[in-house]
């Protein structure tokens, strides 16, 4: 061959390239670091593939490479070592599958004249060789840009990836990268090129071996109209806010008028309606602070204890089957008596974690009661606490994170301490072994092992991501460390959580799900909230107060250009449905009756029921229960925000034209058209206290127009009345919350 030709091959070999590589002897590839990356890259180790839990046609990998020792014993040695021809490395089935030079159920993977194919065959010819103790270890990844944004006509960037060994050497593995974008409005070559579909944000997770990075990614049409209005802020949430939108060409929407706000307002932190006469007497304020003032009296009402207890009550499962009814009543009160008092998040949390007595007598010890192994204990905090979704680390690394089954299995070990002594056991059904009837008294001496799946030995104890700090300190040192204002991750996710509650979407969304490839959508923001929650000592109602302030919490829901394409920007008021409790409290306030709870007493609101609805097999469920039910409140049997639905369906529709319970209450004697009727109230003035009961305005003139002559045409006042509020509290407005 030309010396020149021979020059040209070198170069575009793997041990070429390798060896051009500042510090890097030409040796062949290493399979923990280029083996392994190009079954990455072809998708070998993937869970639909190889990587599946049983593997694919008798050839099974570890999912997305977590263990290389295991899938080098699978590719050399498992079935007489067939796969590879150390003799003749093409004709190695690990290059002839993927190839297609032979039948191939995973289709072709990459082709022979690709670096994939050059890399394996030159690990082959190198005797495919185990990695040795003494070779470099991937130490970290790092990817440039870590942030873009492209405005039209920019449509394409290029992310680049490099790799950090444990010997000080460096190397580019954008082409061995693997890149996964999390919306689909890109496509990535295998350059790292990325280039535009369509118009959005989306984050792309960049992997090589086992770490990953995000890359967050806008594309923005570049509106050639777009003019910044400079809208007026009110606090630092507004400064962040709009310095995104303005970057994004997306203009805030105006703000809400005041009858959507203060409807707003009022579900939002009491989850109940304003009063016909508040609204009256709001709409005739002319005061400039007369938002901030109604803010600041709905701190103080009851209700909003009831609607805190009522969201911790869904994420700590406060229901019958395993805490018994008298558990149920003692735990919710005890929920509900921290939120009215104040309690700091911080100590509410601590309490709860470093919780020991009797369950009825120690109310917060019904959290360990609701989770009886330290798996799902661990599971349960981290998730509720640190906004950290373990689960997929229990039996292998997580796919999307950075835990791995040692953090799971030394997470768990630290609750393995809890332990129970049943003084009772009453249940009802024998077939149920988590049914619980009785009291219960949870010790910290339970003492016993968690078994590491990986290993099948004990796990050591160590705290989520802190493996050094000691745990000799039981739960209330794990407490301790939990609530720790050093402990980023609990402030920021309970920021988020409160966000998410008046915002109807978390910075970081789902609001339990922080990880780095589900990064926030406000980076910035979101730590200046964390960093003022623990400046104000973690109350609750000092950041309702802050965030309710904000120009960004008052705009309306008409999106402007764009907007209704990016809800994560918050240039608009996100519409949403009221939930369950609220839509049933809110019919009830507005026609003046209460809804009836089976075994509750009279008057007793949906949002103040302790447990969840049963689902058992003996259940009797009243309307009113079917009601919340349909309507999407949980059975409390999952420690998630996501539980609770939020969706449309036709039942809800069926329940609101002809469900038992909205009827029973138009039609109850002594509710709000009775006393209307008896006030002599009718015409105009009926009509607008309706309309201000159940919309929070007055009816516009032909709104009005319509019921009048409704009124005057019916033979019966009462039926019309009927007609007019049934309409109103059918009605998409009412069932919304805008």
């Amino acid at each position: 061959m030309p010396p020149a030709l021979l020059a040209c091959a070198l170069i575009g070999s793997p041990s070429a390239r390798l060896a051009a590589e500042p510090g890097r002897a030409a040796d062949p590839p290493r399979f923990g670091t280029d083996i392994m990356a190009v079954l990455s890259r072809a998708g070998c180790n993937q869970g639909i593939c190889h990587g599946n839990r049983n593997g694919k046609g008798g050839f099974k990998l570890s999912l997305r490479g977590q263990d290389p020792r295991a899938d080098f014993v699978a590719l050399t040695q498992d079935a007489v070592g067939r796969r590879l021809d150390r003799v003749d490395p093409a004709r190695s089935l690990i290059l002839r599958k993927p190839t297609l030079a032979i039948p191939h159920e995973g289709g072709l993977r990459f082709d022979p004249g690709s670096e994939e194919y050059a890399t394996i065959r030159s690990w082959i010819e190198g005797g495919a060789l185990p990695d040795r103790p003494a070779d470099p270890r991937l130490v970290a990844l790092e990817v440039s840009p870590g942030e873009e944004l492209l405005i039209e006509p920019s449509e394409e960037t290029r992310i680049t990836a490099r790799a950090r060994f444990s010997d000080g050497t460096a190397r580019d593995v954008t082409a061995q990268a693997v890149y996964e974008p999390t919306h689909p409005i890109v496509s990535i070559g295998g350059d790292g090129r990325v280039r535009r579909r369509s118009f959005g944000e989306t984050t792309v997770i960049v992997r090589y071996l086992d770490r990953q990075e995000p890359v967050r990614l806008a594309f923005v049409p570049a509106r050639p109209d777009f003019v910044w209005s400079d809208p007026p802020r009110e606090n630092f949430i507004d400064d962040h806010v709009f310095a995104k939108l303005r970057a994004r060409r997306l203009a805030p929407s105006p703000p809400a008028d005041d009858a959507v706000f203060l409807r707003r307002v009022h579900l939002d932190i009491a989850g109940v309606l304003p009063t016909a006469e508040e609204v009256a007497s709001f709409e005739a304020d002319s005061r400039p602070d007369k938002r901030k003032l109604v803010v600041d009296r709905l701190l103080e009402r009851p209700e909003l204890a009831d609607l805190w207890a009522l969201k911790w009550a869904d994420l700590l499962r406060v229901e019958e089957r395993t805490l018994d009814r008298k558990g149920v009543h003692a735990f919710h009160g005890w929920i509900r008596s921290a939120m009215a008092s104040g309690m700091p998040l911080d100590r509410f949390a601590r309490e709860l974690l470093s919780a020991r007595g009797s369950t009825y007598k120690d109310p917060a010890t019904n959290f360990y009661r609701a989770h009886r192994d330290p798996a799902t204990r661990g599971e349960a905090v981290a998730q509720v606490f640190l906004g950290t979704r373990l689960q997929c680390a229990r039996c292998h690394n997580h796919p999307f994170d950075r835990w791995t089954q040692d953090d799971y299995h030394g997470w768990a070990a630290a609750f393995a301490p809890v332990g129970y002594k049943v003084l009772e056991n009453r249940r009802t059904d024998t077939n149920d072994q988590l049914e619980f009837k009785g009291e219960q008294v949870v010790h910290g001496a339970g003492g016993g092992n968690v078994v590491n799946l990986r290993t099948g030995e004990a796990a050591r104890p160590r705290f989520l991501g802190d493996p050094d700090r000691p745990t000799d300190g039981g739960l209330d040192a794990l407490a301790a460390w939990v609530t720790s204002p050093a402990n980023r991750l609990f402030a920021r996710v309970q920021a988020n959580r409160i966000w998410a509650q008046l915002l109807g979407r978390g910075i970081v969304e789902p609001p339990d799900d922080f990880r780095a490839t589900n990064p926030p959508s406000h980076p910035e923001l979101l730590d200046a909230l964390a960093d003022e929650l623990v400046r104000s000592g973690f109350d609750l109602r000092h950041m309702i107060r802050l965030i309710t302030s904000s120009r960004t919490y008052a705009l309306s829901a008409e999106p402007g250009p764009g907007g209704e394409e990016d809800p994560a920007s918050f240039s608009h008021a996100l519409v949403r449905r009221l939930s369950a409790e609220q839509i049933l409290d809110c019919q009830s306030q507005v026609l003046g009756v209460p809804a009836a709870f089976g075994g509750y007493p009279a008057g007793l609101r949906a949002s103040e029921l302790p447990g969840a609805i049963s689902t058992g097999r003996r259940a009797r469920v009243t309307p009113a229960e079917k009601f919340l039910r349909t309507f999407g409140r949980p059975p409390r049997a999952m420690t998630c925000e996501c539980e609770r639905s939020g969706t449309t369906t036709l039942s809800q529709a069926l329940q609101l034209v002809s469900g038992p319970v909205l009827h029973d209450l138009l039609e109850r004697s002594g509710n709000r058209i009775d006393t209307l009727l008896a006030a002599g109230k009718k015409g105009r003035e009926a009509i607008d206290e309706l309309y201000r009961s159940a919309l929070s305005r007055r009816a516009g003139e032909e709104e009005a127009a319509m019921a009048l002559e409704h009124l005057e045409l019916a033979p019966d006042p009462r039926a019309a009345l009927e007609d007019i509020c049934w309409s109103l509290l059918a009605s998409q407005e009412f069932v919304l919350r805008r």
